[in-house]
């Protein structure tokens, strides 16, 4: 244990040149990698995840003061919806009335909804 402590003391008084040319030899020797595997990802990665998405799902999270036109505006955006079917999903508010749509359709829903008076989220 001892000759661990003496090891780290001493790597520590190494210059940044001299670390990295010890890495060099270290990767030589051993034929290891000191390059981060390849499942470990930052934040640049997880931003570029974000953006790759490509489905969308559009929920009402509140229905408005003007009940009926967001409820036209429903069965507009979700045609297999009927007048009862879409009076409870605007009722029922925070639903989804779009899942799994493209970026287009999914903005098209939402401006759609929120002319009629909506408040709309896309997830």
């Amino acid at each position: 244990m001892a000759n661990i402590e003496q090891l780290v003391e001493e790597l520590g008084k190494l210059t940044v040149l001299e670390a990295a040319d010890l890495v060099k030899k270290l990767e030589e020797t051993w034929g290891v990698s000191a390059a981060a595997p390849v499942g470990v990802a930052g934040p640049a990665a997880v931003a570029e995840v974000a953006e790759e998405k490509t489905e969308f799902d559009v929920v009402i999270t509140e229905g408005g003061a003007n009940k009926i036109a967001v409820i036209k505006a429903v069965r507009e955006v979700s045609p297999g919806l009927g007048l009862a079917d879409a009076k409870k999903l605007v009722e029922s508010a925070p639903a989804k009335v779009l899942e799994g749509v493209s970026k287009d359709a999914a903005e098209a829903a939402k401006k759609k909804l929120e002319e009629a008076g909506a408040k709309i989220d896309l997830k």
